[in-house]
Formats: C-alpha cells, sequence, structure tokens
C-alpha cells in the first residue's frame, strides 16, 4: 500500500472563461475587469515559502469604481492568482557553497508525505541517513516520479572532484548527483543546513566543492580521556561541517587509551575498547569521515616505556630521558611495529600518522656524547659519516616500511625531519607542519621546494592547547576566519600561491597538555567556532562571503 498520502482539495473552480463571460454579461464590466483579469499560472498545491524570496502576492481582481451588484459577483468568482516569485537567493550554509544559479519557484521543504529515493543501491546508507535526519520515507532504489521527491544519484562526470555535488531544486523536488557517494553525501549535507528550523531550500542549482582535499580535526585523546560518545558527538558534527578525517594521537607520556592485545601491559586503566573504538570508526565511515591514527616515537612515548623500562634511552650518564625509546635497540623496533601491525587492523583508512617530533636525543648540544650508543648504531648501520640525526630517520622510514605494508599512506611531522643527513626521509612521506618554534625547524619552503607535499597544522591558528602553556592561546573563530588559509603554513605569512596545490589540506587540532583544565563540555564549546571557520577555510580559502558577525549568527541559528 503506498504511504504517500492524497491531500484533500477544495472544491473546484469553474473554468475561468466562464466566469469572465458571466461577469461581462451581468455588468458590461469589460473596462474595470481588464485590468484584473490576465493569464494566471498553474496553480501549485505546495504551501511553501522559498527562502530568500518575495512573500506570494494575491491580486484583486473584478473592482468596480461604480461598485454595482455585477462587479460584487465578479469579485465573489474571480479565481485566486497563484503566486509569484522572486529570483531566489545563495543558501546560507558553513562551509558556504561554491556556486549558486537562482531560479524562480517555491523551493523545497521536507514533509512527512515525501520520498527520498535513490538511483543506485549503493546510496541508500546516504538516502536513509537523510530521511531520518529530515522526517521522510526513505523509498529506496524507484525511477517513478513523485512530487516532493528527494533523489539522489550518482553521474558519470569522469574527471570531476569526487568530493563535488550538484543540487537541484525544481518543480518541487530535488536532486542531488555526485561522481561519488561522498559527493552525494556532501549534498545532503547542505540540503538538512538548508531547510534547518523549518527553512526552505532555494530554487535553483548548487554546484559546489571543497578546495582541499583533506580537512581534518585531530583529538589529543592520550593526554586526557574523552567518553566514546564526546567523540561520536564530534564526528556528527564534523560530518555536517564537511570535514573528513578525524585524528586520534592515543599514545604519550601520560597514558595509551586504546585497548591492545598485543602489549595489553601499556594499556591505562582508563581507555577505550577496540569495540568502542569500532563503533567510532563505523560512525565515522557513515560520515565519510577516515580516523587517523598516531603512535608517535621515537619521542613521546612515555607511558609504553613505564612498562618497558629496559627500552628507555638513557645518556652517557645513565639518567633516563623522558618520554624517549632507545632506537640503539632491536626491540624496541619490534615493540612498535607490534603496534603498528596491530591498530592498522584497527583504523581500515587510508591515512597514518608516524609522530616523529621532539626525539631529546637530538635537542642537546651534542647528540653523540650524550648517547653514544645512538652514534655507535649510527655508524654501524649507515658508515663512518652518520650522525644521531640519520639513525632517527633511518628509525622512521622503517616505521614506514612496516605502515606501508598496509596501503597506508603516511605524515611526518615537520620537526621529524632534519636537515644534512645522510640517510633522507622516505619521499613518500606527507609533512605535517605545526611549528616553526622547535630546535631546528625548518621553514615550509624547504619542503614545498623540494616537492614534498604538506598538511597544515599551523600552531598558531589551529592548536587549541588545554590551559594555554608555553604562550599557547586558544584559536578563535574570528582569526581563522579572517586571516588564516592553507598557505599560512608557519606563524601569520603565507607561502607563494604557486605552492598552493601541494597543501593538501589541515586541521584544527586539540592537544591536552593541562588536561584538567577544562572539562569535555567546554572543550566542545571552546571549539564550536574555530572548527566552523577552519570548515569554511579549507572548502574554499578565498574571502568568506559573509561577515564574521554574519557567520556566528548563521552557526547560532543552525545549532
Amino acid at each position: 500500500m503506498s504511504r504517500h498520502r492524497h491531500r484533500r482539495r477544495a472544491p473546484q473552480r469553474k473554468p475561468q472563461q466562464q466566469v469572465v463571460t458571466r461577469a461581462l454579461l451581468a455588468g458590461g464590466l469589460v473596462a474595470a475587469l481588464g485590468a484584473g483579469l490576465g493569464v494566471w499560472a498553474s496553480s501549485d498545491d505546495d504551501d511553501t515559502t522559498p527562502a530568500g524570496s518575495a512573500a506570494s502576492r494575491q491580486a484583486t481582481a473584478g473592482t468596480s469604481a461604480a461598485g454595482d451588484g455585477g462587479a460584487s459577483a465578479a469579485r465573489a468568482v474571480s479565481p485566486t492568482p497563484s503566486r509569484s516569485y522572486a529570483l531566489s537567493t545563495t543558501p546560507r550554509t558553513i562551509p558556504a557553497v561554491r556556486a549558486h544559479t537562482p531560479a524562480r519557484g517555491p523551493g523545497w521543504k521536507p514533509q512527512s508525505t515525501r520520498r527520498v529515493v535513490v538511483s543506485d543501491a549503493g546510496l541508500a546508507d546516504e538516502g536513509r541517513l537523510v530521511a531520518g535526519e529530515l522526517g521522510l520515507t526513505y523509498a529506496g532504489e524507484r525511477n517513478d516520479v513523485r512530487a516532493g521527491d528527494l533523489r539522489l544519484a550518482l553521474n558519470d562526470d569522469e574527471g570531476a572532484n569526487p568530493e563535488s555535488y550538484t543540487m537541484t531544486v525544481r518543480g518541487g523536488r530535488v536532486t542531488i548527483s555526485a561522481p561519488t557517494d561522498t559527493g552525494v553525501f556532501y549534498g545532503t549535507r547542505t540540503l538538512k543546513q538548508e531547510v534547518h528550523g523549518g527553512g526552505t531550500a532555494p530554487e535553483g542549482v548548487v554546484r559546489d566543492q571543497p578546495a582541499k582535499p583533506q580537512r581534518g580535526f585531530t583529538l589529543d585523546i592520550a593526554r586526557k580521556y574523552f567518553s566514546p560518545a564526546w567523540i561520536e558527538d564530534r564526528v556528527r558534527e564534523l560530518g555536517d561541517l564537511k570535514y573528513n578525517q578525524l585524528g586520534l594521537h592515543f599514545s604519550d607520556d601520560q597514558a595509551f587509551r586504546i585497548e591492545s592485545d598485543s602489549h595489553p601491559e601499556i594499556v591505562a586503566r582508563q581507555h577505550l575498547t577496540k569495540a568502542e573504538v569500532k563503533k567510532i570508526v563505523d560512525l565515522a565511515a557513515s560520515r565519510h569521515i577516515t580516523v587517523v591514527p598516531e603512535i608517535d616515537s621515537p619521542g613521546h612515548l612515555g607511558a609504553v616505556l613505564a612498562a618497558h623500562p629496559e627500552l628507555q634511552l638513557r645518556n652517557a650518564s645513565g639518567v633516563a630521558t623522558r618520554g624517549a625509546i632507545d632506537i640503539s635497540k632491536d626491540d624496541s623496533a619490534s615493540l612498535l611495529d607490534d603496534l603498528l601491525d596491530e591498530y592498522a587492523d584497527v583504523f581500515p583508512g587510508a591515512y597514518w600518522h608516524l609522530g616523529g617530533d621532539e626525539y631529546q636525543a637530538l635537542t642537546v648540544s651534542s647528540p653523540a656524547a650524550f648517547y653514544p650508543q645512538l652514534a655507535a648504531a649510527a655508524t654501524a648501520r649507515y658508515g663512518s659519516g652518520a650522525g644521531v640525526a640519520d639513525l632517527t630517520t633511518g628509525w622512521l622510514n622503517d616505521r614506514a616500511d612496516a605502515v606501508r605494508a598496509h596501503d597506508r599512506t603516511m605524515r611526518v611531522w615537520n620537526d621529524g625531519f632534519f636537515r644534512g643527513t645522510s640517510v633522507k626521509p622516505a619521499s613518500d612521506l606527507v609533512v605535517a607542519y605545526w611549528t616553526g618554534k622547535e630546535i631546528g625547524a625548518r621553514p615550509p619552503v624547504e619542503y614545498l621546494s623540494a616537492g614534498r607535499k604538506m598538511l597544515n597544522y599551523n600552531d598558531e591558528y589551529l592548536y587549541y592547547v588545554l590551559g594555554e602553556p608555553n604562550d599557547f592561546a586558544y584559536p578563535t573563530g574570528r582569526r581563522i576566519y579572517q586571516q588564516w588559509t592553507p598557505r599560512v603554513l608557519r606563524g601569520t605569512a603565507p607561502v607563494a600561491a604557486k605552492y598552493d596545490a601541494q597543501i593538501l589540506g589541515g586541521s584544527l587540532s586539540v592537544w591536552c597538555d593541562l588536561a584538567n583544565s577544562q572539562t569535555q563540555a567546554q572543550v566542545a564549546a571552546g571549539i564550536r567556532m574555530p572548527l566552523r571557520a577552519t570548515s569554511q577555510k579549507l572548502w574554499d580559502a578565498g574571502t568568506p562571503p559573509l561577515t564574521w558577525t554574519q557567520f556566528t549568527a548563521l552557526a547560532n541559528r543552525l545549532g
């Protein structure tokens, strides 16, 4: 039985020509009616008023200066004209759509009697999700056409941006088409925002695509425990803002936060189980978000080393170096590779973060003198001219080999790349550029001019560090929105436009250095506008169409 309800129709009026004829016979009101009668457009039974269009205009027909009975009769039986529509305006969404072709029409509103239909069975997940969100009926794969339909379709636009989509609102229906299911999903996010709170999707055609292919949010769950429910809420928020990556930094000096089968001894008491992680990963996948894991090494391994003190790096005096693993020992490499292999099954996405930052052996004045065992291992492996930086680069290359076996694309923090080494970092390692403040940090142009691809984690704008230690300040959405672009990799100055294509995207990051400085709820509130501003600038790096005040008002309206 069809679930489409038939609307009760009003009593049908008599044909217009008969009305006109009788009015003319009754009162001879040709001149009076001539100004009021015309060719009326066919009536639309959809009572929606389009966003940004003029309100419906009600014409009054059959007025007579004489006011005789015939004129009154003509007024009583004249048809009610259908509304006329102003040209639609561009929908307001976060991030803003890249292009909208306006048109005249009523637009589209969700109603419980309306269907979501798909032209390809592979869009069932997207169809069910948006149907549930908008209170529509999911009707599956259908070829028939009904009034009010929302249709999701894949197109054959070869060579198009895989995250692009086209949304057409016309004739009381909506069609979202894209070359991939990801693009279709992003079209449903735009539609969801357009109709939020009883609004209307304006008539016309949206053509949209992101400027940057990688749009991320990184969360430090090692220093601070975040509940699965909180992380899931962020996943939903990220999906609606068209982010496509969630970074999880889950190993550091303070804790190792995900259940391990290969090394359960390293796991903190308060941690995420693999079942909880799988639920997060699956939810993220349903929002077309890849979860990017990070097991940082050879530094930031304090929690792992607490269970394996025999692998702790010690200086020539036997003093332990905080967070640093002794990369001269074979057992150190075995331990890390065990973990990399284990979590490759937990995180099936295409990306992996190897870390590589702040290895304390390279922050002293003479690494070879302070750590003779590292210098000896470097010489033994790479020859008499090799140093501790060569050994550290070789360590990262070896870990990259372990991850590459699982067909992942890897990134490394920029201070994990060293100048003047005989051992070169693997050519496929992407530079995750976060700071120019570390010892030996190289400017972004050094990597770009060498052809290296980069991701923007600029700590000047994109680092939300709990407690604001070390001169950090909580980032503001306004500053990101008005000043930052993906080309601003270090400090406040952008690199040359010729390098734009090498910058794959960026990430807003939460780091929990002083974990108790904020609650989970305070973190969520604090990153709310920075997340929205970063989303806008990764989707379109140009000058935003709205002022900051307008953007804030829109964010508050959309929730």
